[in-house]
């Protein structure tokens, strides 16, 4: 499993700057990790809904595991 995701880390950059930033301008993970931080997320009017969760989660694991992939590759054991 660590050996995949140390390999596979061009394919997670990749993934990462196209469906992780999608739609571009502004980037719709941004807005939305925004939105969650601001407060309105669980209350009000425009309170996050399932989808939206499950959004932040479609736009977010591209990033996730860029960044454990990266963290496997500094912190591997020299053979």
């Amino acid at each position: 499993m660590k050996n995949t995701l140390r390999k596979n880390w061009k394919l997670f950059l990749l993934a990462s700057l196209t469906l992780g930033l999608a739609p571009f301008n502004p980037p719709h993970l941004w807005g939305k990790i925004r939105w969650i931080l601001g407060g309105n997320a669980f209350s009000g009017e425009n309170a996050m809904q399932p989808q939206d969760y499950f959004d932040v989660f479609l736009h977010g694991s591209p990033w996730t595991l860029l960044v454990i992939s990266l963290i496997l590759i500094v912190f591997q054991k020299k053979k």
